[in-house]
């Protein structure tokens, strides 16, 4: 339900602080490239999830559309899950791997056999 345009207002009141934060996220890593190829890459990627789970509520092209929000939230999962094990001890790294493979699966068994 929409009050007063208040979906709207808030959709894009996020938007500016994700634009905020990773545009100063990065300035801050403009010296370190696979930093900030990271984080342009995890901006487009949450921008483009945006566009597809609006399309997801708006129309009724479920089943392309399912398909690219799980694409694009599974890349999201491996990029951040590779960030964070390649700064754990192995056998920490390992298991923050494990959790990400076993929520991508989830995440397929979700949109795509339970239904």
């Amino acid at each position: 339900m929409d009050h007063f345009g208040c979906r709207d207002l808030l959709t894009k009141l996020g938007l500016a602080a994700l634009t905020c934060n990773s545009a100063l996220a990065f300035y801050m890593s403009r010296h370190d490239p696979r930093s900030a190829a990271f984080v342009a890459g995890a901006y487009g990627v949450f921008v483009l999830l945006g566009y597809f789970l609006r399309r997801f509520e708006e129309r009724g092209d479920r089943r392309g559309t399912k398909a690219a929000v799980w694409l694009l939230t599974t890349l999201l999962t491996a990029m951040f899950s590779f960030r964070v094990a390649t700064v754990m001890p192995p056998a920490v790294g390992s298991v923050v791997y494990l959790m990400a493979a076993a929520m991508v699966g989830a995440g397929f068994w979700a949109l795509f056999i339970n239904r």
